[in-house]
């Protein structure tokens, strides 16, 4: 196991270190000129030299990325362009935001794609397979933007079940903060639980063709046990890796929801800064977004030698 993680860790370092590269390079084709946003109306001379020299805007593309680097190494990000906030301290406010919509979302997803999966896969050929397949269908076809404006005109307008937009945190009041969080991670939940009611289905199904559930069967066990104890332990090996690469992909792809539903989290915070040609925020939201994901590759490659017996062995 630990040469496993060392080995991940020591494939990751490349991996970051070619999506710093990107990371900064991308941003310097963004069209404009951040200083002269800075610089206000009067855009004085002066004043546009001394915010170049400030962030070291004058100095050659190499000298501004080893400079870059050096500073995220020792973990500060940088400040903010427009906002003069170190990126450290917005990541601080809006990465729980976001975390506490992708579990949301995470958990609505589980509850509902892999129980359809399992009976989609245990009654074949019926209704409820086809009505579970329908499902998916939906849930990977229809836009998320396009399902929030709809829940939004249904719930709040309409109904007036739910506030429209907006976000509280739990520490502030539960029942506000769930509430305001429900309808945008069922939005969000719409699509990872299509995803795995698909791969729970396909896995569940090449289980119960298995010797071992035959075996099962001819010695008398119930379907019940067949099912739960023998076909789902071993189809949820893969579906534990995907649960976890797709939670890496909530964390960096909420952003139109986040857009919709008006809720302060990373999503919106990297939009408003690429409108804002804040380059210090950019960089530093979508390099902690490519870290996430390198850490929950690692994370999915661990869970899954834990859960199958065979590869721990091995």
């Amino acid at each position: 196991m630990f040469k496993l993680i060392l080995r991940r860790i020591i494939v990751a370092i490349p991996t970051l270190i070619l999506v710093s590269i990107v990371i900064f390079g991308l941003q310097k084709i963004l069209p404009g000129d951040p200083v002269l946003a800075m610089a206000g109306e009067e855009r004085d001379p002066a004043v546009l030299e001394f915010l170049r020299e400030k962030y070291r805007l004058n100095d050659p593309l190499p000298v501004q990325y080893l400079a870059w680097v050096k500073e995220v190494g020792q973990g500060n990000l940088g400040v903010s362009l427009r906002t003069d906030i170190p990126v450290t301290t917005l990541v601080k406010q809006k990465l729980p935001v976001t975390i506490h919509l992708a579990v949301m979302a995470m958990f609505f997803a589980i509850i509902v794609g892999i129980p359809l999966g399992i009976l989609a896969a245990v009654r074949k050929g019926s209704k409820v397979e086809f009505g579970a397949n329908l499902f998916a269908l939906s849930g990977m076809s229809i836009p998320n933007f396009w399902l929030g404006i709809v829940m939004i005109m249904v719930v709040s307008v309409w109904l007036k079940w739910l506030p429209a937009s907006g976000y509280v945190s739990p520490g502030t009041d539960f029942w506000l903060s769930f509430k305001t969080i429900l309808m945008p991670s069922l939005v969000l939940s719409t699509a990872i639980s299509a995803y795995l009611m698909r791969h729970t289905r396909s896995a569940m199904l090449e289980a119960l063709s298995a010797d071992y559930v035959r075996t099962a069967r001819a010695k008398g066990a119930s379907e019940r046990i067949v099912v739960l104890r023998h076909a789902l332990r071993n189809a949820l090996m893969p579906i534990v890796t995907l649960v976890t690469i797709l939670f890496g992909e909530l964390l960096a792809g909420a952003v139109l929801t986040e857009q919709i539903f008006g809720i302060p989290g990373f999503g919106k915070l990297l939009v408003d800064a690429v409108f804002n040609r804040d380059y210090a925020v950019v960089q530093g939201v979508v390099l902690c977004i490519a870290v996430g994901f390198i850490v929950l590759t690692l994370v999915a490659d661990v869970l899954y030698i834990l859960v199958n017996p065979r590869l721990r062995y091995a």
